[in-house]
């Protein structure tokens, strides 16, 4: 679904978030209540400037409208490749976004993320995998590394990995194994409107993915381990 066509379902004709580059940002009304919108369209690679960029709304966001929620709209090819932004310092940019968006949750902020078309690596990681909580379109398509990186950093055999994928989520692609696992909270049919009124309502103030994980058995394991270090810390 393009950006276009999800704003006008969720906030109607007269929406008001506009586009500026691959950018999109604005402050609309729902159910009589402001809220904040950014994010990014047309796959768009997340480089420094990018990254400031969003980073900037959600200061502003917080310094103008203190406890106004934020809804971050997520289509994303990932992090930017490219030299210039490696020099300026696209590690420094993406984790300043994301500590951003942490200090507003923080600040009683209501963050989500909607991944509607795509969600890869960094650019994801930064963004909507920060959010209180992150749900998706069902078309949407979500994976953080191709199965031939994987066999690369992991020294696997690509056909062990892709066999893997098979049967456990936390190695394949796809809006339904991240479900699965925890990562993304639910998918919005039907009324988005509605999904989206769902959505802030039930915001959850602590992160619950690995315990969603372990209940839909895409992450057996997680939850498990991180209570055993909380209790021997």
């Amino acid at each position: 679904m393009d950006w276009q066509t999800l704003a006008t379902r969720l906030f109607g004709a007269g929406h008001g978030i506009v586009r500026d580059g691959d950018f999109l940002h604005g402050e609309v009304e729902f159910d009589g209540e402001p809220l904040t919108v950014l994010g990014t369209t047309d796959h768009a690679p997340i480089g420094v400037a990018l990254a400031l960029a969003q980073a900037r709304v959600v200061l502003d966001t917080m310094a103008r409208n203190p406890g106004r929620a934020l809804l971050l709209l997520i289509d994303t090819q990932g992090q930017q490749l490219r030299r210039r932004d490696e020099l300026l310092g696209i590690n420094r940019a993406m984790a300043h976004l994301g500590m951003c968006i942490d200090l507003a949750r923080r600040r009683g902020h209501r963050v989500l993320g909607l991944v509607y078309d795509q969600a890869l690596s960094g650019g994801f990681i930064t963004s909507g995998l920060i959010a209180d909580a992150c749900d998706a379109l069902p078309e949407a398509e979500i994976r953080v590394m191709r199965l031939p990186a994987m066999a690369r950093v992991t020294k696997l055999p690509e056909s062990l990995l892709a066999e893997l994928s098979e049967a456990n989520p936390v190695f394949a692609p796809g809006v339904r194994n991240y479900v699965a696992m925890g990562g993304v909270r639910r998918l919005w049919q039907g009324d988005l409107a509605q999904a989206l009124r769902d959505a802030l309502a039930d915001t959850p103030t602590q992160d619950r993915r690995a315990e969603d994980g372990a209940a839909r058995g895409g992450r057996r394991l997680a939850a498990d381990v991180i209570q055993q270090v909380l209790d021997a810390a």
